[in-house]
């Protein structure tokens, strides 16, 4: 995926690039709603993420400032693991870069990406209970809540856009 607009570069990671990756989930705001992982799960989630991208056409990519280059975030697009009839998309910014719109772009952006791919597959998200800012970006952007999602270990707030 390689999306660009006045604000954000979404772009495959180098794999030089792993530092910035996995300083993100370093700060303690931003994985509040994530699932606990190691250092060394976010390395083999990166390694996967390069990989991936000789397979395509869903990974995880870097989301770059276009201004001045700084990294913003991660997003993805992925066949939905609880459901392979779906498209889930998701994104984590980094702190200095929330509250600024560009959960919105990113969101977009992916949802753009999903609907150019023609597989004919709603659309997914889910987020953290509690994680209302994602929740709002999902809701602007003409997602619909639906029941929540359960998992072994947790539940999710369970987002759809359909086709």
């Amino acid at each position: 995926m390689h999306y660009k607009n006045d604000t954000i570069i979404i772009r495959e990671f180098t794999p030089e690039e792993f530092p910035l990756f996995s300083t993100l989930f370093e700060n303690e705001n931003v994985t509040r709603y994530l699932p606990y992982k190691t250092s060394e799960e976010y390395k083999e989630m990166f390694d996967k993420a390069v990989a991936d991208y000789e397979k395509g056409p869903f990974s995880r990519w870097g989301i770059f400032n276009t201004q001045n280059n700084d990294f913003v975030g991660m997003c993805l697009a992925r066949i939905f693991l609880d459901n392979p009839d779906q498209l889930e998309i998701g994104y984590t910014l980094g702190e200095n870069y929330w509250g600024k719109g560009l959960g919105t772009e990113v969101c977009k952006a992916l949802v753009y990406y999903c609907s150019s791919l023609k597989l004919n597959k709603d659309i997914v998200a889910v987020t953290d209970l509690d994680n209302i800012g994602s929740q709002k970006v999902l809701l602007n952007n003409s997602f619909k809540r639906i029941e929540n999602l359960k998992r072994e270990d947790r539940e999710l707030a369970y987002f759809i856009l359909e086709k």
